[in-house]
């Protein structure tokens, strides 16, 4: 404990020497250090943290909210509920690293239900049902150019067609800028359909919603509603069926044992510009851990560009969705990443011992996935 102290403190006097003389350091900002080799646990132990609250999703838990105001039209975020038993707010700790050529940034925060399946489906033994699973999830939004005064993801998001009833939840998820010439980077981590293959989706937003930065779908419903398109019945309904099962194999033909998985989509490997996120997942002990990586300057027309030594950094907004696609927790801060200049005064970690899994399941992940 007094040596993590120890080098927090020498993380903010080298901070100090940065900001020129400032009497505080900013509490908007996540301070990345330089390091000369990807960061092990070890190395995000030793990191400096930044927490960052998110407010007004919908907690997955047994006991779901209750006397929910009447009909109320929102105009900013999803996640603006109103009611008289508000869910606690999250707070997701940020850590950052970077090399010479890419940012390392660590996202972790208590969630009690590990949500890593999005409508799955069961073979009963007799037929095919689906779970309406539900997964988790994040999403980062970068104000690449600064185009926002007073950025957070509350302040920048326009969300129409948003109610809430106190019987039941209803709303259309229509997430756009209000800016017909802004647009923002956007980093999309899910527990089921991204994790497994070890990247977070790379995309942009702008006025007219959410964009892949290489077009094209990765996601499709293992749905035969949804690819019959006839309307005889609902995707995921108790009338639909697989196409596929978890081997890609036609889930109509051959043996299957009671409580056999079939996925609820079908995800492609990214390629180009969509793969620039790497993400690295784990669930342990209550917390998400993920750890992304992506090129400080990627060539992407809409990608954040990260400059070692610029002060003033790029501020981002932070959406966590808990079991949802809608109801989800939002910054309402403005918030910052720093990279601090090598040689400004901040410490550099020495290279520890480390004989964590997931630290070495980090580093070999990175090592060997470097090119796009």
């Amino acid at each position: 404990m007094l040596r993590f102290f120890s080098f927090f403190l020498l993380v903010l006097c080298g901070s100090l020497l940065l900001l020129s003389g400032c009497k505080e350091i900013p509490t908007d900002r996540l301070y990345a250090l330089w390091l000369d080799r990807v960061p092990t646990d070890a190395d995000w132990q030793r990191a400096l943290p930044h927490l960052v609250s998110v407010r007004g999703g919908r907690p997955h838990k047994l006991r779901s909210f209750s006397e929910i105001d009447e009909d109320t039209v929102h105009t900013s975020t999803a996640s603006c509920h109103h009611g008289s038993r508000l869910p606690e707010p999250v707070d997701v700790d940020l850590r950052a690293y970077y090399t010479d050529r890419d940012l390392f940034l660590r996202l972790s925060w208590e969630d009690a239900t590990r949500d890593q399946s999005m409508q799955d489906w069961v073979f009963d033994g007799e037929r095919w049902v689906n779970s309406g699973a539900m997964e988790d999830g994040f999403g980062l939004l970068w104000d690449a150019r600064g185009t926002f005064p007073q950025f957070s993801c509350a302040y920048a998001c326009h969300i129409s067609d948003f109610g809430v009833n106190r019987a039941s939840f209803h709303a259309t998820n229509k997430m756009r800028l209000a800016d017909e010439s802004a647009w923002l980077d956007l980093w999309n981590w899910k527990a089921a359909r991204t994790a497994g293959l070890g990247f977070a989706d790379d995309r942009f937003l702008d006025q007219s919603g959410m964009h892949g930065d290489t077009a094209g779908e990765l996601f499709r419903e293992n749905s035969r509603a949804m690819l019959s398109g006839d309307g005889t019945a609902r995707p995921f309904s108790e009338q639909d069926l697989p196409i596929y099962d978890a081997d890609r194999q036609p889930a109509a033909e051959g043996f299957r044992p009671p409580g056999t998985i079939a996925p609820g989509f079908l995800v492609e490997r990214p390629k180009a510009g969509r793969a620039d996120v790497v993400a690295v997942t784990d669930y342990r002990d209550g917390r998400w851990v993920v750890v992304l990586r992506r090129s400080l300057r990627t060539g992407d027309a809409r990608d954040v560009v990260f400059v070692p030594g610029d002060e003033v950094g790029v501020a981002f907004g932070l959406a966590l969705m808990d079991h949802t696609l809608y109801e989800h927790y939002a910054s309402q801060t403005m918030e910052r990443l720093v990279l601090l200049k090598p040689g400004s005064g901040q410490p550099v970690p020495k290279d520890p011992s480390d004989n964590s899994l997931f630290g070495d399941r980090i580093s070999s992940h990175f090592s060997g996935s470097r090119e796009r």
